[in-house]
């Protein structure tokens, strides 16, 4: 059977400080706000393939636990190479309010490596590549 979709045009997270969330995404990661709707309040962010939008959370949010909630347990985001995600890696434990989970390594015998992250407004990401041979 032939799927009827054509892969994901956006995912939407729920995060605790738009503003935060905001920046860390456009001058963090160098992704562009590509729109946004004030009263509801979202930012729409993509980097040129990817589209998110970003939603405030109302005030007195419970963070997001995979044993108790259904929902995104996180989002993997695609990263060129190793080089890549090592440089990245630096650069996003070094900006505020990130919380890294842990450092690249081999997702479980490799050859893809990863690392995860909680940016500023409590979203969970995974950085992924996978080496080339």
């Amino acid at each position: 059977m032939t799927p009827y979709t054509l892969g994901v045009d956006h995912v939407g997270l729920t995060v605790g400080d738009i503003e935060r969330s905001r920046r860390f995404f456009v001058e963090c990661l160098g992704w562009t706000v590509v729109g946004e709707n004030p009263a509801y309040p979202a930012v729409f962010v993509s980097d040129g393939t990817t589209r998110l939008t970003l939603w405030q959370a109302d005030a007195g949010h419970a963070a997001f636990d995979r044993r108790r909630n259904v929902g995104l347990h996180h989002l993997a985001l695609k990263i060129a190479d190793l080089d890549v995600l090592s440089d990245l890696h630096a650069r996003v434990s070094g900006w505020p309010d990130v919380v890294v989970e842990f450092a690249p390594e081999p997702v479980g015998k490799g050859p893809r490596v990863h690392c995860m992250i909680r940016e500023p407004g409590g979203a969970r990401i995974e950085l992924v590549c996978t080496p080339a041979g």
